[in-house]
């Protein structure tokens, strides 16, 4: 799409409207033709925006096309932006939403205290709160709904929603879930005016990082009337591209693309073989186990380019204990690094985080945990030791380097078992059909009884376990059971059990009238130190709503009067047609077709990564046509990748490959009496963890990862 030019947009507007800036009356529209009456408010529109992007964020000119984006929003369209990370995609909705208040005055149409607000979906509660954070220091009224806010805090919240005090209010796509959300929405003074979809990838099928949720926003828009959407993504192909459009009806010339090249992004890439004949050897040095030696010369090359190029690094990895390991031997030779992923603590990882922000540290060895939201412009190395799991994620990642403009980075080393590990993550996605069958035997059977329109409850975590699937592509089972069949529909989940330590404070309870305050005394149990209570039979006896006794458990715990505890969370769907018992096999055949076709697809993207820095092209012509664009100018080459320095394709790792045998099978047999399941036997010998492999502690016996350098097929 052509970006809008200031200079432009202004073209046959005489210079006294310039100067007055105001939004045409109703009696002024009258005397201008339509088109005319179009260009002035496109006029109004940029000065208005471009006033704001002055005042409130300190720039002075809109980059790439984020001016035609605003354009479209503010004209109420649904838009699409496809901007490269770090290059202002959030600006998109941040101006429209502080804009509305004051498109609403120059027309007279809406009091101030409906001025509605604008709902941001944001996939990751530190992000929302930086962006929150950022924004208050801004001026600007904005808050997030998630799951560490407290009763009141939310209550605050709420209030500013009915005052039409709050313009942006970001929450997570599982917050769509909950009905109380979803009715305090649909009654909010003014309405949504805008709906912003951050990470709008994770909305396809086909995207990167799929995310079943995602799915469910596009009824959301209907649900609650938002006037407009703009859907905002770094990393969308032409399918995905069409996937998104389609969802939020977005017409073509509301598609605003700006091409993922960034010419200080300097792309290599290094094979690094030290097979020695051994296929454990280069399975260890994978997956982060150190060799005899502990000379680690496998790292040498690492050393060497960090020692070259000096500066903030991100050293991205696949497992947590590689994270470890590389953190301990960079140490180890001098650098200043440490690791982080999703096992630490929280305390321990914003530790971390914050530290590599403030330079105290240099080099953070990591897993794609730590990355999103970090808006470091000094980053000069993105270095990837693993094959990253598609295109569209190694572009987001290398995206972190260099965003002040200064020359970064980004190396990307193939090692002999890169492909393993990828093949890993995506077969263990994939149940076996046996395990789908019984999952829906499972389901009806929590729902049997019930009626349309009724709920039935059930524990994932549980089912997970017990039907040997990992929790995302369970959630992937729901949301095509909920969305393409039409089932059922996922609404706010439970806990189910409720525990609390009293403090003293707790006692003065007794003094507390209220018929909330009688079920916690009446119907708290101590057992030991604990208490227990059945918030479901308390509500029912003191005929109250569940929702009651919870919100009263909350205020006494956060008023210190007691310990709350809360676990086993279930989950509630309430039916909408009467489920399949006849024609069950036909639905367990669709989900395994779906589910087999995305493991399929898994394997392909990770295919896709190693071609393009295996194949005799330029890398970043090739990841521009990835996503369905070109080089600047109709360059051929970028001129400073590996590819353009060398002139030669850099050569792919050699990975050991076993012939199976029944003798090597027969190990596998002889070490457990699973026999229900050829595909899970298989997953133990290619050392793919799942909830039952754990549950019989197979990853421990010698069985578990024997078969790695096998096919996996075979």
């Amino acid at each position: 799409m052509d970006s809008f030019d200031f200079d432009e947009v202004f073209d046959d507007i005489e210079e006294a409207e310039l100067q007055q800036l105001e939004r045409p009356t109703k009696r002024q529209k009258s005397t201008h033709s339509e088109n005319a009456q179009d260009e002035l408010d496109e006029a109004y529109h940029q000065a208005l925006a471009e006033r704001l992007l002055n005042d409130k964020f300190g720039y002075a000119t809109f980059r790439h096309e984020q001016a035609g984006a605003i354009q479209r929003v503010l004209r109420g369209q649904n838009t699409l932006v496809v901007f490269p990370t770090g290059a202002g995609k959030s600006l998109c909705y941040q101006i429209p939403a502080i804009a509305f208040p004051e498109l609403d005055k120059a027309d007279g149409t809406r009091e101030p205290d409906v001025a509605g607000v604008t709902i941001v979906v944001s996939p990751l509660i530190a992000l929302m709160k930086d962006q929150v954070d950022a924004l208050r220091k801004r001026g600007i009224s904005a808050d997030s709904i998630d799951s560490t806010k407290s009763w009141d805090q939310l209550q605050i919240i709420y209030g500013s929603l009915r005052r039409s005090q709050l313009r942006i209010l970001y929450c997570a796509p599982e917050r769509l879930n909950n009905e109380g959300f979803i009715e305090t929405m649909k009654y909010v003074p003014g309405g949504i005016r805008l709906l912003a979809v951050d990470e709008a990838h994770c909305v396809s099928e086909w995207g990167h990082s799929f995310r079943p949720d995602y799915l469910k926003v596009a009824r959301f828009v209907d649900e609650i009337k938002a006037e407009r959407v703009i859907c905002l993504t770094a990393t969308a192909t032409p399918r995905v591209t069409e996937d998104i459009c389609k969802a939020f009806k977005i017409e073509e010339s509301c598609v605003f693309k700006t091409s993922p090249y960034r010419p200080n992004l300097q792309l290599h890439a290094q094979t690094i073989d030290d097979y020695t004949g051994d296929p454990q050897a280069v399975l260890n040095m994978m997956l982060g186990v150190r060799g005899k030696s502990e000379s680690d010369k496998r790292f040498e090359a690492l050393f060497r380019f960090l020692r070259d190029h000096p500066g903030p690094t991100l050293v991205y990895v696949a497992l947590q204990q590689q994270a470890e390991l590389h953190a301990e031997v960079l140490v180890g030779e001098g650098f200043n690094a440490a690791a982080f992923h999703a096992g630490m603590k929280t305390e321990v990882k914003t530790r971390i985080q914050d530290a590599f922000m403030a330079s105290q540290i240099d080099i953070v060895c990591a897993t794609i945990a730590f990355g999103m939201g970090i808006d470091k412009p000094d980053i000069r190395n993105v270095v990837h030791w693993d094959l990253s799991s598609t295109v569209e994620e190694y572009s987001q990642q290398i995206g972190r380097a260099g965003r002040d403009g200064q020359i970064s980075h980004c190396m990307f080393y193939l090692t002999p078992s890169s492909f393993y590990l990828r093949e890993v993550f995506a077969r263990g996605d994939l149940p076996s059909r046996q395990a789908l069958k019984r999952l829906m035997l499972d389901i009806l059977s929590h729902a049997n009884g019930k009626l349309v329109g009724e709920v039935f409850k059930l524990s994932q975590y549980s089912q997970g376990r017990d039907f040997d699937i990992r929790p995302n592509p369970l959630s992937i089972v729901y949301a095509i059971l909920e969305l393409h069949f039409g089932l059922f529909r996922a609404v706010t989940p439970e806990y189910s059990t409720y525990k609390f330590e009293a403090t003293k404070a707790y006692y003065a309870l007794k003094s507390d009238n209220s018929r909330e305050a009688k079920a916690v005394l009446t119907y708290a149990v101590k057992r030991v130190k604990l208490y227990d209570i059945d918030v479901n039979a308390a509500a029912h006896a003191m005929g109250l709503n569940r929702v009651d006794v919870v919100k009263k458990l909350n205020q006494l715990n956060e008023r210190g009067a007691i310990k709350l505890q809360t676990m086993g969370i279930e989950h509630r769907y309430v039916i909408l047609k009467k489920l399949p018992e006849t024609d069950l096999e036909a639905v367990v055949d669709k989900l395994y077709a779906d589910m087999a076709s995305q493991e399929r697809d898994a394997i392909r993207r990770g295919r896709e990564v190693m071609d393009l820095i295996t194949g005799p092209r330029c890398y970043a012509l090739s990841l521009a046509e990835h996503f369905g664009m070109s080089l600047p100018d109709g360059k051929t080459r970028c001129g400073h990748c590996t590819f353009c320095i060398t002139g030669k394709s850099v050569r792919a790792p050699f990975r050991p490959v076993v012939k199976t045998t029944r003798a090597t099978i027969q190990e596998v047999l002889k070490s457990t009496s699973v026999r229900d399941d050829p595909r899970f036997l298989a997953r133990v010998a290619y050392g793919i963890k799942s909830p039952r492999v754990t549950l019989l502690k197979l990853d421990k016996l010698p069985i578990f990862r024997s078969l790695a350098h096998h096919d996996f097929d075979v």
